[in-house]
């Protein structure tokens, strides 16, 4: 077999944003769908006849090599080094992964990820997430656990903070600002967080299951809060806590959490189709080590859909997403906030943190689509979301105030086995925009 790529070229390109309108927007996005959907269905049988291929492929090919078959439960490690630079930070270095398997019996997928970086401003970043289906599918399990010391920026609460102003066109890398403005409150941190769950299968697809959920933030450090007498600046993390009682230095959530799933998703790394739907409730409580007591409720669902009927890799994914809790529950931190979901990608062409509320609801869809004519080595997607946060104190409601987000990636194939590609995305927020390097899909 041979395989080549000819003429193909990627080269990253970052700019500031056309000033599309949201129509505009919507309407390129649907004709792009629909002229997607004639052009792949009359190329879709190749495609299926095609055997597919992926980058280790195309290495043992340009080495004369034949192709290496793998096993249907073959696992697969890939590694890919970290390097980046941000004001916040400084220069940072370190390595990502993630090792997918399948436990015996099991028909489905599961992963290991994690990523450790260092900066040369002394921070250190280690990350493990877990989405592990036992032997024959009984049992569930799903992680977040973090060590952070680390700097990040906040913006006040709400979706349409920073109140009185408007930030200064800025640009991230992977979420992490990477340029300053007068507008932001820039803050320094310790952060642990153990996220952890149990599921039971109750019923084919269904899971019911218990967690406990530990965030704490320590040695904080509210760089512009500023108390002298005539000469003031009073910052919105101050200003939450102080009002609701809440430390300005240290401050904890522990919880327990119940746990209720649906998941049909044929693969979790890079699904065709099916959908995934959870509901929790997270109890924070005293007698555990919280601050205060508290609920949190949290919803999500993800879904998709093809749009062919010959070729599964023509589809459209969507993914909601909404975080509930009464005001004056949780610490300013602890609020759910842009880019703090399990994988850091809600919310693309906004920096982390950028919107935070004590109720945050986040949608969005996503076109994907196969580039490459046989094989399927290169795709594509589009996406578009949404990001709504409310803020009591200054009478904003949830949905009073939406802020848009869309893009364009690249994916390429990086191991046909397990499905997973490296996605390369560009994405435009309102007077902000961000570029993303990562292993396997947003959602």
């Amino acid at each position: 077999m041979n395989i080549s790529l000819d003429h193909c070229s990627i080269t990253p390109r970052i700019s500031f944003p056309i000033r599309h309108g949201l129509p505009g927007l919507l309407l390129t996005f649907m004709l792009l769908v629909s002229n997607g959907i004639r052009a792949q269905d009359s190329l879709a049988i190749l495609d299926l006849d095609a055997e597919q291929i992926d980058i280790a492929d195309v290495i043992r090919d340009a080495l004369g090599k034949e192709p290496k078959e793998k096993p249907s439960d073959a696992a697969s490690l890939i590694l890919v080094p970290i390097i980046g630079s941000n004001p916040a930070t400084g220069f940072m270095v370190g390595l990502g992964g993630q090792y997918a398997f399948k436990m015996k019996q099991s028909t489905r997928y599961s992963t290991l990820s994690g990523s450790a970086q260092v900066t040369t401003k002394g921070q250190l970043l280690f990350l493990v997430k877990n989405n592990v289906y036992s032997k024959s599918d009984r049992m569930y399990y799903s992680g977040d656990w973090r060590f952070q010391i680390y700097s990040q920026s906040t913006y006040g609460l709400g979706t349409d903070a920073p109140e009185g102003g408007i930030l200064d066109y800025q640009f991230s890398l992977a979420g992490w600002e990477t340029n300053s403005d007068s507008l932001t409150q820039p803050m320094s941190f310790n952060l642990i967080r153990i996220h952890q769950s149990v599921n039971i299968k109750i019923k084919p697809s269904f899971y019911l299951g218990v967690g406990y959920n530990l965030d704490g933030f320590a040695k904080i450090v509210d760089e512009k809060l500023r108390l002298t007498p005539g000469d003031s600046l009073i910052t919105s993390h101050y200003a939450y806590n102080s009002f609701y009682g809440f430390d300005q230095n240290a401050y904890y959530s522990s919880a327990l959490a119940i746990n209720l799933v649906y998941d049909s998703r044929d693969n979790m790394i890079n699904p065709y189709k099916g959908y995934y739907a959870s509901a929790s409730w997270r109890g924070s409580m005293e007698f555990l080590g919280s601050d205060r007591t508290g609920n949190f409720y949290q919803l999500e669902w993800r879904s998709y859909h093809g749009l062919s009927r010959v070729n599964p890799r023509h589809m459209v994914g969507l993914w909601l997403m909404g975080n509930f809790s009464e005001e004056g529950n949780f610490p300013y931190l602890i609020l759910p906030a842009t880019a703090y979901d399990q994988k850091g990608r809600s919310g693309r062409g906004y920096t982390q943190g950028r919107f935070r509320g004590t109720n945050f609801v986040y949608g969005e869809a996503e076109y994907r689509f196969p580039i490459s004519k046989y094989g399927g080595l290169l795709g594509g997607v589009l996406f578009v979301n949404a990001t709504t946060a409310n803020n009591e104190a200054q009478s904003l409601a949830l949905f009073e105030s939406i802020k848009l987000g869309y893009g364009l990636g690249l994916r390429i194939m990086i191991d046909k086995q397990t499905r997973t590609n490296l996605a390369i995305d560009l994405a435009i927020g309102e007077r902000s925009s961000a570029f993303y390097l990562g292993v396997a899909e947003a959602f």
